[in-house]
């Protein structure tokens, strides 16, 4: 794998996919874009839109595909299912999208058998799962995008709040990517200064504990509020999965929290969730053993448990 001929399929056109496309043509970080989606022509329209800004972007190829389209992809990126709609919660979709990537999965492996499966569709972590179960890849090469973009929203909120550069916040989202979602504020920090020294010293002299609250349920509400005005998100999204990517292609070691198998994992087996894990070349090399409080072990527990309650429930 190398960038001179990184290749990356994209399953799905819509919102997400074809922003997502966009955006990583623009990053420069692969060679070839495979898009692919059951409406072909809604595929072939947004690769001739791309395709005509080929003169402003470092050189790439772009083509819409059958599954096919797959065949030789480092990394394939599944965006398709059903939509999340206004309203609906993220675990209101689970059993549709199953029965989509029961479907869509084998269509996959057929052609990218060492290809890094990267998971975006809701509910991710479930999806996650399931993928690792239906494709039967070693768990290293199958990840969602986790809390990636959760993690950045509430990096945002902190820096918006606390008036510095968001790339000077250290602070992780974890769990599931919904509503069971905890924020690590035992390890949240600026500047390697922990929020629970920083905020008494601040400028702002705030009731920090309070403003931290609020600042955690506008990030777990976020996308909620997003499909409720615009009717679905996908900047933010797209960007994130351009950051996994890269940490893919260029063998990184970047700490992301993405969705993986866990194993021990504060007592947590068997399910798909998203923790600080170093990810490479080949996928998920190893995730951190975070030091958490009690309060924050409970509820990550109580996150798992929820999943694994849900997958109970479905027909793999």
């Amino acid at each position: 794998m190398s960038i001179e001929r990184s290749k990356v399929a994209i399953i799905g056109a819509g919102s997400v996919g074809s922003t997502f496309a966009f955006s990583l043509m623009k990053s420069g970080f692969v060679r070839e874009i495979a898009l692919i989606d059951r409406n072909r022509e809604r595929a072939e329209g947004e690769c001739m839109d791309l395709n005509h800004g080929a003169s402003f972007v470092n050189p790439v190829k772009i083509f819409s595909a059958g599954y096919e389209g797959c065949e030789n992809a480092d990394i394939v990126v599944i965006t398709a299912g059903a939509k999340q709609k206004p309203g609906q919660t993220r675990i209101d979709l689970v059993q549709a999208n199953i029965e989509i990537f029961k479907d869509i999965i084998p269509k996959i492996t057929k052609y990218a058998k060492d290809a890094i499966l990267l998971i975006v569709s809701n509910p991710m972590d479930i999806l996650t799962y399931a993928t690792l179960k239906i494709s039967g890849f070693p768990p290293n090469r199958v990840m969602g995008s986790g809390t990636v973009l959760d993690t950045s929203r509430f990096r945002y909120l902190i820096s918006e709040h606390c008036h510095v550069d968001p790339r000077n916040v250290h602070a992780y989202i974890i769990g599931e990517h919904g509503d069971t979602e905890l924020p690590v504020w035992s390890h949240a920090n600026i500047g390697g200064m922990v929020l629970s020294k920083y905020c008494p010293i601040c400028n702002n002299q705030c009731d920090y504990r309070a403003e931290l609250g609020k600042i955690f349920d506008e990030v777990k509400n976020s996308a909620y509020k997003i499909i409720e005005k615009k009717g679905a998100t996908y900047y933010a999204i797209a960007l994130a999965l351009v950051k996994i990517v890269e940490a893919i292609l260029r063998d990184e070691n970047s700490v992301l929290p993405v969705s993986t198998l866990v194993k021990d994992y504060c007592g947590i087996n068997d399910i798909c969730i998203s923790i600080p894990s170093m990810v490479n070349r080949k996928g998920v090399g190893r995730f951190l053993r975070l030091e958490l409080s009690q309060e924050e072990e409970k509820l990550l527990k109580h996150s798992a448990n929820t999943l694994k309650d849900i997958i109970q429930k479905i027909r793999l």
